[in-house]
């Protein structure tokens, strides 16, 4: 049996999908069922179990409900909003909520490999997992960057797999219901089901117009991440997910527009709510988990995108 919270989510949803293509389909999906809006994401996937988060806090965090025949947990829900500000809901779901979850794995002798997030660096240039090249610069960094910090006091002694994955910019199919946190090539996209004009930001922090440079990881990529750490028990850590190279928001818009067959870029001016909480250049350093045993390739934006909207243009409207 295996635990996924945010199991509707994102990369939450990709997993359970990939799971259930391997095979596996004792799973316990753990989310917010009053969102309705990413439901559709797991609609034709297999569970064993769907339960609310408060009715899974309430069974398994605070009475202690029988888990031996769990294996594994991974832990993909949060509150991800870099704009949210209420630091009570925030530190709820990203911190307090993910220590219980560890402290569950500790008791029952079960693998945990949790979602950690590429934010926690901040404006740095650095991206290595050192604590000296982290600098969260919002609540949602903030929040991650002290599970973190937990992990390392505890990771060394604990007898479990503990695994944090440093998320990149993640993209791809089923986060649609992400809204204004969904990734840039889906905003672009749909642009262009529009108009004729995907919008990027002007120059900021010394880079020209669409410039700022991003490691962006497709989300099939991810999940190979994720379950090679389930087929690996062995190795633990926190390790960065990303492509390792950094390409630029106008790569991105490119990429979506060859798609298209057409449309043009327009420079909008920089939001100044963002002035300060930006990250314009983020790059994985994957070296670690390379070295750990991790293999295999990492798409490009090219490649990526073009995947990516292949499977949107052939899903239904409420899907794309």
């Amino acid at each position: 049996m295996i635990i996924v919270t945010g199991c509707n989510g994102f990369i939450g949803s990709n997993l359970v999908v990939k799971l259930n293509e391997l095979g596996i389909k004792d799973i316990i999906g753990v989310d917010d069922l009053s969102k309705k809006d990413n439901l559709a994401n797991i609609a034709h996937c297999e569970l064993a179990e769907l339960l609310d988060l408060k009715d899974f806090e309430n069974d398994y965090l605070d009475q202690n409900k029988n888990i031996d025949q769990v294996t594994h947990i991974f832990h993909q829900g949060a509150c991800s909003d870099t704009m949210e500000w209420d630091a009570e809901y925030m530190m709820k779901n990203n911190y307090s909520f993910s220590q219980k979850l560890l402290d569950l794995a500790e008791k029952n002798s079960v693998s945990f490999i949790y979602a950690s997030s590429a934010s926690v660096y901040g404006d740095g240039k650095q991206f290595a997992e050192e604590r000296e090249n982290e600098n969260p610069i919002n609540l949602y960094a903030f929040s991650k960057y002290l599970f973190d910090q937990l992990i390392r006091q505890k990771i060394n002694e604990s007898k479990i797999q503990i695994v944090g994955l440093r998320y990149f910019n993640v993209y791809g199919p089923n986060e649609a219901h992400k809204g204004h946190m969904a990734s840039v090539a889906y905003h672009l996209h749909k642009q262009l089901e529009k108009g004729d004009e995907v919008k990027l930001f002007e120059g900021s922090d010394g880079y020209e117009a669409g410039e700022q440079r991003r490691d962006f990881v497709y989300v099939d990529d991810v999940v190979k991440v994720n379950l090679w750490f389930k087929e690996n028990p062995e190795v633990s850590g926190i390790f960065n997910v990303g492509t390792g190279k950094s390409q630029t928001f106008n790569e991105v818009a490119n990429s979506v527009i060859n798609f298209h067959g057409k449309g043009s870029i327009q420079y909008i001016p920089f939001p100044k709510e963002l002035v300060g909480s930006y990250q314009s250049f983020t790059e994985a350093d994957i070296s670690k988990l390379r070295t750990a045993g991790y293999q295999d390739d990492f798409l490009d934006v090219q490649t990526g995108v073009q995947l990516y909207l292949e499977k949107l243009s052939n899903w239904p409207k409420n899907e794309s």
